[in-house]
């Protein structure tokens, strides 16, 4: 079933960010998102969307080396407290926005996964989100999470992906049926694969008449280099900005409800959802 929650009231203006992080650097990361985080604020952004595990930087080598000092460690209510993070947090609580990070996470069971971390406006640190589907090597260091999630900022419903959680038109329509207008993707996406990158989040855009914020890191040495191309797209999967696949950048643009209403109305396929759609099939014989 297909939740329906009405149009935000008033636009939201969100960032993306494009950033080359030092592997296995926590703090000195979380300093560097700091300093993102109020070059966006300066930009007039409420949200804040950083790339895959950014805190710790993409970096198997590293991470499989340091489980414990490239993690941060959650509690049983998914509450993050590491002086690591503080100028993040600082950064957040001051400016009054939303930011979320890509990070490894150490749980209270000893699982280990790739986490969407939400830095709140008061700068309290949560595990929003565990990423569902894993890529390739990511299963030899981490778990799977179990549950999707929507962030709720004012009265935008946002969900959240992390990166090849993108790939599959699934998890985007799981976040749309939960009715988000926005589905937030930190990600890691390596040199040679712009195509796909391009088009992934673009497509989540249009199948869900929903915002998309796709983050990514950029730079870094083979085979551990990634393309930026950070974008944000509207809900006919249009873009409303995007990253050169070189550089660090941040990116801003306004998310307008007026739109996403124009466009749910114009393109119904949320509304025209058969309930069946994916039942049972019938073979022809040609």
């Amino acid at each position: 079933m297909t939740r329906s929650y009405p149009a935000p009231s008033g636009p939201l203006t969100v960032a993306t960010v494009q950033a080359t992080p030092a592997p296995g650097d926590v703090a000195g990361n979380a300093a560097a998102a700091a300093e993102l985080v109020r070059l966006a604020v300066g930009q007039g952004a409420r949200v804040v969307v950083l790339p895959e595990l950014y805190l710790c930087a993409y970096h198997p080598p590293t991470l499989a080396a340091d489980p414990v000092g490239t993690h941060v460690a959650a509690d049983p209510a998914g509450l993050v407290a590491d002086g690591r993070l503080d100028p993040l947090s600082a950064a957040a609580r001051t400016a009054g926005v939303t930011v979320v990070v890509g990070a490894a996470v150490r749980h209270p069971d000893d699982r280990r996964t790739i986490a969407a971390l939400v830095v709140d406006r008061a700068g309290a640190v949560r595990v929003g989100y565990d990423k569902q589907q894993l890529w390739g090597d990511e299963r030899d260091l981490f778990s799977p999470g179990g549950r999707g999630a929507t962030l709720l900022v004012d009265d935008w419903r946002l969900g959240l992906g992390i990166c090849y959680d993108g790939c599959f038109p699934e998890h985007g329509r799981a976040a749309a049926r939960d009715g988000a207008h926005a589905y937030l993707c930190p990600s890691g996406y390596l040199a040679g694969s712009e195509h796909r990158r391009d088009l992934y989040y673009a497509a989540r855009a249009l199948d869900n008449t929903m915002f998309v914020v796709f983050a990514n890191a950029v730079g870094g040495s083979d085979p551990w280099r990634f393309n930026g191309g950070a974008a944000i797209y509207d809900p006919q999967g249009r873009t409303l900005a995007r990253g050169a696949d070189e550089g660090a950048e941040t990116l801003v643009a306004t998310l307008d409800p007026a739109v996403l209403t124009s466009t749910r109305a114009a393109h119904s396929m949320l509304a025209d959802l058969l309930p069946g759609q994916g039942g049972a099939r019938m073979s022809l014989t040609g």
